[in-house]
């Protein structure tokens, strides 16, 4: 599930034209948390996958026999 965090919050972050460090203060987290994120280095917690959610205004999807596995899907307008 690291890689499909990894994939979703850069994919996410990306889409919104975000830089690590806004991701960052949008969430509540250090940029070196972003980055380790991204890198895969971390291991996804449903607390640190809500805070990201809210840090998008997104909903989480989580489909293991989907592609791509997780995803932030924006809330409807």
């Amino acid at each position: 599930m690291r890689m499909a965090l990894a994939e979703a919050v850069y994919t996410r972050r990306a889409a919104l034209g975000w830089t690590p460090a806004e991701l960052a203060e949008r969430a509540g987290l250090s940029e070196e948390t972003v980055e380790s994120i991204e890198e895969s280095d971390v291991d996804p917690t449903l607390p640190l996958i809500e805070r990201l959610a809210a840090a998008f205004d997104s909903t989480v999807r989580i489909d293991p026999a989907r592609e791509p596995a997780m995803r932030f899907e924006a809330h409807a307008a």
